[in-house]
């Protein structure tokens, strides 16, 4: 089997979530007391995630002062700070030989999901042939607000349409993907500079993205009033670990 790697991105300045994001990252507001960053490292380890990459660049001493008091004694955990924001596709471009010879997470540190990407993972094991990449996906209850996705019987996506007024349902993006070289690989063939993965890259592999869609929690703390609702249904996972 593969070794699983993760790059966690988590430089956006969360200008919606403001005044709250005036002090602390966006990867470390917390739901039920505990900061959005510290989830996804507990869920990544419990994957067997072997190692980690988190890019900084808003407040990021917030974020290494947090990585300072948490330890993993099974994951390895890199911070790569970004002097300017890369974009979420830059930032993959950048480490991508870190993905050499394993199975990649690309996830956004922003997302809140009880899912703990077993089932997920396994299905992305199991994708169709012609499929590069998986991407989780989620029922939404604000699909003006999100990239939404349209798929086929197999679950292989059609059509993507990032943050539309338009009518397309409620089958959203989570922005959390797996893949393998092959991915790598094709981005490499891009002949432009990318670097936003929703809009530069997505859309260039319609019929190639594998989808698989979640029945737990999911809720994408884009400002105050998802943070709010967040906190209302959440359920605490974490019993005590850090």
């Amino acid at each position: 089997m593969k070794k699983i790697k993760a790059l966690l991105l988590a430089a956006g300045y969360g200008t919606r979530l403001r005044p709250l994001t005036l002090t602390t990252p966006k990867c470390l507001i917390e739901v039920k007391g505990v900061p959005l960053l510290q989830y996804w490292l507990v869920k990544l380890e419990e994957l067997g995630c072997s190692e980690v990459i988190i890019n900084t660049h808003y407040l990021s001493n917030k974020v290494l002062e947090f990585l300072k008091c948490y330890k993993s004694l099974k994951m390895k955990i890199i911070t790569s700070h970004e002097k300017e924001i890369l974009g979420t596709a830059g930032t993959l471009i950048k480490h991508k030989d870190f993905f050499k010879n394993s199975t990649g997470l690309l996830i956004h540190a922003d997302n809140y999901t009880e899912d703990d990407l077993s089932e997920f993972l396994k299905n992305h094991y199991l994708r169709p042939k012609n499929c590069i990449i998986t991407m989780l996906t989620f029922n939404t209850d604000t699909p003006s607000r999100c990239g939404i996705v349209l798929k086929d019987r197999k679950g292989i996506v059609i059509e993507f349409h990032e943050k539309s007024k338009k009518n397309y349902g409620n089958c959203a993006n989570g922005a959390i993907y797996a893949f393998e070289e092959e991915f790598i690989k094709t981005l490499n063939k891009f002949s432009y500079e990318i670097n936003d993965f929703s809009i530069d890259v997505l859309p260039q592999i319609i019929g190639k993205i594998y989808s698989w869609h979640t029945s737990k929690f999911f809720q994408d703390i884009g400002n105050e009033s998802a943070l709010k609702k967040a906190n209302l249904l959440a359920k605490s996972e974490l019993n005590g670990k850090s």
